[in-house]
């Protein structure tokens, strides 16, 4: 008989699907929603030392092949989100606690307070396009990369999971940098960024310019990310970016991703998305013989 579950960076989920970060992962009790609809483990919003507001509306754009934001890291700041936390703590399924600083000793300090909370890992947002001073702009070095990775992971007993952009020609060596600096796996990708014009206005549409794309439209950049990734390293991979059904998720567990992340399809599709597609894969796997989710990951490297 088939088994969905998965043993990543020694968290032990029932099933490979993860909530993404920044989508139903603002509040506690949303958190608990996502895994009551079957999420294996849950990504909250990114948090930040001090409350934000994010930039003015207009901040998302829907488009035909997905979304387009430019939100600005919008969050109640870590202080306040203990409360949530602990809310989220009910949903008894592994909880990563997702931060954003702009630099290491702020990375350090969050990760701590998410330990404390009770966070299973920690997710560094190394990637948002769209936040001056931090996410891509931090994450598109890779010596700034390892700094922060050692430096968090120096600060804690939990894995440490770094979350990479596609904007940038040095993804691999962004990946090795967080291997080096001791990161226990490697999240690909964030949004890509993007922007859109409204020919009737005659100017862009979203408030900051330009945004991050998600949904369908980049899975295959995310699917080519993490091949590229599984080739040149070492530690798990998580995948993320487009993913809306079974196969979507098989094509970057094949890539070399041994759990998946879901976020814009819980808009375009319904909270079942979960279901549907831990139902998809399970049926995949009796028809083609496969017994464990590991078996299939990386396959398409052979």
């Amino acid at each position: 008989m088939s088994s969905l579950s998965v043993r990543i960076a020694g968290m032990d989920l029932d099933n490979p699907t993860m909530l993404a970060s920044g989508i139903m992962g603002e509040t506690g009790p949303s958190l608990v929603k996502m895994a009551e609809w079957g999420a294996g483990a849950l990504v909250t919003k990114s948090i930040g030392i001090e409350p934000r507001f994010g930039y003015s509306n207009p901040t998302l754009v829907e488009l035909p092949f997905g979304y387009l934001n430019c939100m600005g890291l919008p969050n109640p700041g870590i202080e306040a989100f203990g409360d949530e936390m602990s809310i989220a703590s009910t949903a008894n399924i592994p909880i990563v606690g997702s931060i954003f600083a702009s630099d290491e000793d702020g990375f350090a300090e969050l990760a701590g307070r998410m330990e404390d909370y009770g966070a299973y890992a920690v997710e560094l947002n190394l990637s948002c396009p769209h936040a001056e001073g931090y996410g891509m702009e931090l994450g598109t070095d890779p010596e700034t990369v390892r700094s922060i990775v050692t430096a968090v992971k120096g600060s804690i007993n939990i894995p440490v999971f770094a979350k990479v952009t596609p904007n940038t020609e040095k993804l691999v060596d962004v990946g090795k940098a967080v291997q080096e600096g001791g990161g226990d796996a490697v999240v690909a990708i964030n949004t890509v960024k993007a922007m859109f014009i409204n020919v009737e206005m005659k100017r862009p549409v979203l408030s900051n310019i330009t945004g991050g794309l998600s949904g369908p439209a980049i899975r295959p950049i995310g699917v080519r990310c993490v091949y590229e990734l599984y080739e040149a390293l070492d530690i798990p991979l998580i995948g993320v970016g487009g993913i809306e059904n079974w196969r979507d998720a098989l094509e970057y567990i094949m890539a070399g991703a041994t759990a998946i992340q879901v976020g814009s399809v819980l808009g375009r599709k319904g909270l079942d998305s979960f279901r549907e597609i831990l139902g998809g894969i399970e049926n995949y796997m009796n028809i083609s013989g496969f017994n464990s989710i590991e078996s299939m990951v990386g396959i398409a490297h052979e």
